[in-house]
């Protein structure tokens, strides 16, 4: 199999939009002429808080990617453009200099300024351990306000990736400092910020309503409202889609892809993204602090035939920690092959000749729980009883930063353009307790990752990223099990919807046909 796309093959060629029109069946016209004016999107999970530099969660990143802006931004096409920044110039290799654009508002009618943008990213420094790998190489010392648009901030070292970096909503969302003190702890609930829509009303675990900012700079979304709806079950995504009660539903499961292909009144839209679901160790914890054992688990796992029985052609057997769309991406790499007999006998050269017990965490996510329960199955021939426990997503995602787990499945998505962001975070020793949940360390892994990110793109920078995708096959603080091909149902009346394979998406484009 052919595992290398590139990023212009998943933003043009990888979205495959599949339509048909039967009947006269009148969905479309009573779901439009019963909410006129408000765009329904049934999401899998809720926003853990929208308070950019407290998480670093896929959906609340959706959710924020209404609501803010951020002082660079990708478009459509991969690329880094100006967003809240008229201007940005690099000063020298750690300074950067950004001037603001003119004029726009925040929801509470204050204007941008270039305090709220020093305040903004000063504040991700000091408080976002969830987001310290972007914001940890900022020099405290280095942020200068010039005049009231234009500042200036420096990094540490000269980071390839520190523009690619702000682009994420952890990162280079610029909030209002006077609505963030004024909110205090509940800011995370009260967001303004300078996007198109302003939140309304958030119903934990059901809903969050926003409506259109009025003062948006921008070109204005067609929609007066947003209806953000929580639905976990991906059959009853599918169901409210059918019923015309949503207008676009998120990850389509691979058993009713061909039941929305099919119904004449929806579209179905697919898409490689730049995720990896992975099993992580708890490297910080015996045994799984033994590299053999690592390797052990992972060679008596059968990945494609795993991924294949849970995935049913929605995804592919992963090979490494960087996603193959993302920049560097060894497409070389294969993926693990499944050796019982070596197993075994790595099993016993870690000191675990009779097998041992352990706790597989997941969520409630059917996908991984499948994949647990295959998983389950397969590493009880090498003697590793497995318990799996089901948690809810945030607590779950607690547990992982307490430290508290064993073994675990879960998915990372490299939200930049940049390959930094696919490995630094999750790999690095500096970010135990915030994204590497395997509490992976390693001095040699280190001193890769940190001179990558400080290398300039090209040969050079591209050979570091291939030498730390072997080093961490090597190592195995991962068993890297699938890249995903995501499908995504909408109303057939709904057009501008083009899911982003970092994982959030502008659903203020969306429009309906005319």
């Amino acid at each position: 199999m052919n595992r290398k796309f590139s990023f212009s093959q998943v933003v043009k060629g990888g979205i495959v939009v599949m339509m048909a029109c039967l009947m006269a069946a009148p969905v479309a016209l009573a779901r439009t002429s019963k909410h006129p004016d408000t765009l329904v999107v049934a999401t899998t999970y809720d926003a853990k808080t929208l308070d950019p530099c407290m998480t670093n969660d896929v959906a609340s990143s959706n959710a924020m990617r209404q609501i803010y802006n951020t002082l660079v931004t990708i478009d459509d096409n991969g690329s880094i453009v100006n967003d809240l920044a008229e201007k940005v110039e690099r000063v020298d290799g750690k300074t950067y200099r950004f001037t603001l654009k003119k004029g726009v508002k925040f929801h509470n009618g204050e204007t941008l300024t270039s305090e709220d943008a020093l305040y903004s990213l000063k504040r991700a420094f000091e408080k976002g351990a969830s987001v310290r790998h972007i914001m940890g190489e900022i020099d405290p010392t280095g942020f200068k306000k010039v005049d009231d648009l234009t500042f200036e901030v420096k990094t540490k070292e000269a980071m390839s990736s520190f523009l690619a970096a702000l682009t994420h909503f952890g990162g280079g969302v610029i909030v209002n400092k006077k609505a963030v003190e004024s909110a205090g702890d509940d800011y995370g609930f009260k967001p303004v910020g300078t996007g198109p829509y302003k939140l309304v009303s958030w119903k934990k675990g059901d809903r969050m309503e926003l409506e259109r900012f009025e003062g948006f700079y921008g070109k204005k979304p067609e929609f007066a409202k947003m209806s953000l709806r929580v639905i976990p079950e991906a059959s009853n995504r599918t169901i409210e889609l059918e019923s015309g009660d949503v207008d676009i539903a998120f990850e389509i499961s691979s058993l009713d892809v061909s039941r929305v292909k099919a119904h004449k009144s929806l579209q179905l839209i697919e898409l490689v993204d730049n995720a990896t679901t992975y099993m992580g160790f708890n490297c910080s914890k015996a045994p799984y602090d033994n590299q053999k054992l690592r390797q052990a688990i992972t060679m008596a796992i059968n990945i494609p035939a795993s991924v294949k029985a849970v995935f049913r052609g929605t995804g592919y057997p992963a090979a490494g920690p960087i996603a193959p769309n993302v920049k560097y991406a060894n497409p070389d790499l294969q993926p693990s092959k499944a050796d019982l007999k070596k197993a075994k006998a790595l099993l016993a050269e870690a000191g675990y000749p009779n097998g041992l017990d352990t706790v597989l965490w997941t969520n409630a996510k059917k996908v991984r729980v499948d994949m647990a329960t295959i998983i389950q199955a397969q590493l009880k021939k090498i003697g590793v009883n497995v318990k799996i426990q089901v948690l809810e997503w945030g607590a779950y995602l607690q547990g992982l930063k307490n430290n508290e787990h064993q073994l675990f499945i879960v998915g990372w998505t490299c939200q930049t353009p940049d390959p930094d962001m696919a490995v630094f975070p999750t790999f690095h020793s500096s970010q135990k307790g915030c994204n590497n949940f395997a509490h992976f360390g390693d001095a040699d892994v280190d001193a890769v990752l940190d001179k990558a990110r400080v290398t300039a793109d090209g040969p050079e920078r591209k050979a570091l990223y291939f030498k730390a995708q072997d080093m961490l096959k090597e190592k195995a603080p991962w068993v890297f099990l699938a890249n995903r091909k995501y499908a995504y149902g909408a109303q057939d009346y709904i057009e501008g919807f083009n899911p982003s394979p970092f994982g959030f998406h502008t659903l203020y484009k969306v429009k309906l046909k005319k």
